[in-house]
C-alpha cells in the first residue's frame, strides 16, 4: 500500500508538471515545496529544486510588506 501511494504520487507529480509545461509552452523551473518534497526529488526528474519552507517564506514576505499598513487602509492594486 505504501509503495502504491509513493509511486502514485511520483506519477501524479510527473503528469501534472508535464501538462503545465505543455500548456505554458516556455521553459520553467520546477520547485518542490513542503515537508515531503525531498523524498520525491530522487525519483522525479522534473523537479529542479527543493525548498521545504518556500510557502512559509512567502507568507513572511507578504506579512512584512503589509505590516506597516493600518487595518483601515485598503491594499494598493
Amino acid at each position: 500500500m505504501q509503495s502504491g501511494m509513493y509511486w502514485g504520487y511520483v506519477s501524479l507529480i510527473e503528469g501534472l508538471v508535464a501538462r503545465i509545461k505543455s500548456e505554458y509552452g516556455k521553459p520553467m523551473t520546477v520547485i518542490a515545496t513542503g515537508g515531503l518534497a525531498s523524498i520525491f526529488q530522487r525519483q522525479v526528474a522534473v523537479i529542479d529544486h527543493v525548498d521545504p519552507d518556500l510557502t512559509i517564506k512567502g507568507l513572511m514576505l507578504i506579512y512584512a510588506r503589509n505590516a506597516g499598513r493600518g487595518k483601515a487602509q485598503p491594499a494598493a492594486d
